[in-house]
């Protein structure tokens, strides 16, 4: 038999301890399962200044601020959040294997909530400028509070202009900006110009300011002065882990999850935006309340059958 160094054996490895992850942990623990939550914390959650649209929080709560409280709910019922990175991923149903930082683990269930990672413009000061508010990664979450705003959107010229389409219903000032003119096709131009949408072809800066940025134009005309600035550029999904064991995902990488966030791969599964789904906060939390049942109830099941539980 060839000798795994498995250090730590649990129920349920939770990949990612983020809002998903960790609402999945806190289901899990009340089921009296083991769970261990592995966190580099690295999401993109903790970049949130203030999320005004997370259920229950009508005063809105802080990405950092959220993720302490689901923290502190999660080990107070015994789940066990550590701060190792997991390289590989391995095995089956019932024997998976986390190769870790802190050593190699089994688990019964895996649950990746691994996340995206934004793509956003190379601007000096760029964290300082999203705990501001003037950069801004998901309209979804918070165009209610740029309402009459100037706006800019950066990103492929499809993109920014979907986007700059959906927030013009917010503003009257909504522009699409880029550094070069061929950029931006003649199709997208006549489009944004139909809908009121400005384009700036020819930024060649981003400055923070003290209430937003300025736009500083490579010809040296005007410098526009916008409240916030849409990152309309994509992300990079971090389904590496489900790829390890042969899970389905799209071509941008997201995992392709059921009805019950369970990915192609027996035992795997996928909660949060690096599954295939809207990436909002509230679908997270209700992902890891399918995942955590239907993973307790398959326990149960096996442990019927007299299998391992």
């Amino acid at each position: 038999m060839i000798d795994l160094g498995i250090k730590r054996f649990c129920d349920v490895a939770v990949v990612g301890g983020g809002p998903a992850g960790l609402a999945a942990a806190v289901y899990l623990s009340r089921f009296l399962r083991s769970v261990l939550v592995f966190d580099v914390d690295d999401g993109r959650a903790k970049l949130i200044p203030r999320t005004n649209n997370c259920p229950g929080f009508p005063e809105g709560i802080s990405g950092r601020d959220l993720l302490h409280r689901l923290r502190e709910q999660a080990t107070a019922y015994g789940t066990e959040v550590l701060s190792s990175g997991v390289e590989s991923l391995s095995g089956r149903h019932g024997a998976f294997v986390l190769q870790t930082t802190a050593g190699n683990v089994q688990a019964s269930r895996i649950v990746l909530a691994t996340g995206v990672v934004d793509r956003a413009p190379a601007i000096s000061g760029l964290r300082k400028a999203i705990a501001s508010g003037a950069v801004r990664l998901c309209p979804v979450c918070d165009a209610y509070e740029v309402q009459g705003q100037r706006i800019a959107i950066v990103g492929p010229d499809h993109s920014a202009l979907r986007e700059a389409l959906y927030l013009r219903r917010y503003s009257p000032w909504v522009s699409i900006i880029c550094n070069y003119p061929q950029d931006v096709s003649a199709a997208v131009r006549r489009e944004a110009r139909a809908a009121g949408i400005a384009v700036l072809d020819a930024v060649d800066d981003l400055v923070l300011r003290e209430a937003g940025l300025d736009v500083v134009m490579a010809d040296g005309s005007k410098t526009e002065r916008i409240g916030v600035l849409y990152a309309a550029m994509g992300c990079d999904v971090r389904s590496e882990l489900a790829m390890d064991v042969g899970a389905h995902c799209d071509e941008e990488g997201y995992i392709l999850i059921g009805p019950h966030a369970q990915t192609s791969v027996d035992g795997v599964y996928a909660i949060g935006d690096v599954a295939k789904a809207l990436n909002q906060i509230a679908v997270g939390f209700g992902q890891a309340a399918l995942a955590a049942t239907h993973i307790h109830n398959s326990l149960m099941a096996e442990q019927a059958r007299g299998g391992n539980a």
